[in-house]
């Protein structure tokens, strides 16, 4: 039998974040080891509970969940208010998910502590996954001038180079804490992959194809149809994508990019953070010209197989 892939998801649960936990927690080919939690989608309290609540949605509440930091490493705030109001049809996330509330408490409460001492510790490789804002990385990067050599792969969702949504420039869960990205882009991870707007965009999902996983029935399913239809419908009233009545599910790409590699397509290059631009501050700046004469230091992901991927969905959530 094939060696599971062993990981660690590091994430700020909305909708999407938690289709992505199911994904990990319950694909044959995944050891889910552990989440870590951040601010971003919503705060910190609200992420946390988010991410026990899923893994009790699905039975696997052994899976230890881990409170990390609650706002930027740096500034006091995220750059500015966001472009829509919490709770709306515009919000994709909502500040609690629509599925019952956990009454159970995190693991801890120091998920930079946990990170460090596991990956010291570590006998055997585990990938990790941060799909919210980089600060936990951020701060482990500081505390221990090793941690990126630990790390054997770490799969960021995150970025965008022709493709933003939080401003003109940049992608939300790097503009929520620009000087933590900027430190993890500059650490010196050994195999860095990036996957960006560019490609989750390519991996859309539709009404159809959310009804017929919800139709599935278990949990799982059920519970993936609640997320993305709630993401249609923000979709729809503030960003359309170019597929009517569809949206993407950043977060999950990465966890089927970890088990499928090729279900995207990528290229080797140099990723800058932008942490003082007027315009551009949390801009992924992605060399793909070679114009910096920068060693490439990670891979990034530019498109998606959206029928594989939702394949992929249907498969493990059946």
């Amino acid at each position: 039998m094939t060696e599971k892939h062993r990981l660690i998801i590091d994430c700020d649960t909305g909708t999407d974040d938690a289709v992505a936990i199911m994904l990990a927690a319950l694909h044959p080919a995944i050891d889910l080891i552990g989440v870590t939690t951040v601010f971003g989608n919503a705060p910190l309290t609200a992420t946390t509970i988010n991410s026990l609540s899923v893994l009790d949605l699905i039975g696997r509440p052994e899976i230890p969940v881990h409170a990390g930091i609650s706002r930027p490493i740096v500034r006091k705030a995220m750059p500015s208010e966001r472009f829509f109001k919490t709770d709306t049809v515009a919000d994709p996330h909502g500040t609690y998910l629509d599925i019952p509330r956990t009454t159970r408490q995190p693991a801890s409460t120091k998920a930079v502590d946990y990170l460090i001492e596991t990956y010291r510790a570590a006998t055997q490789p585990i990938t990790l996954m941060p799909i919210g804002p980089l600060t936990n990385i951020a701060a482990a990067v500081a505390l221990e001038p090793r941690f990126a050599e630990w790390v054997p792969k770490l799969i960021i969702m995150g970025g965008g180079h022709e493709v933003p949504n939080m401003t003109a420039s940049a992608e939300f869960n790097i503009w929520a804490d620009p000087d933590g990205a900027a430190s993890v882009f500059e650490a010196g991870f050994n195999d860095v992959l990036m996957v960006p707007l560019d490609a989750t965009h390519r991996a859309l999902v539709t009404d159809k194809q959310c009804a017929a996983i919800g139709a599935l029935g278990t949990p799982a399913a059920k519970a993936t149809e609640t997320f993305v239809t709630r993401r249609i419908n923000s979709y729809e009233a503030m960003q359309k994508m170019d597929i009517p009545n569809s949206a993407p599910v950043h977060d999950a790409l990465c966890v089927a990019a970890l088990v499928e590699p090729d279900i995207i397509t990528t290229k080797r290059c140099h990723v800058a953070v932008e942490t003082s631009g007027t315009l551009t501050l949390g801009r992924t700046v992605v060399d793909t010209h070679h114009r910096s004469h920068q060693e490439p230091n990670a891979d990034v992901a530019f498109d998606a197989n959206a029928d594989r991927f939702v394949a992929m969905l249907m498969e493990t959530f059946g």
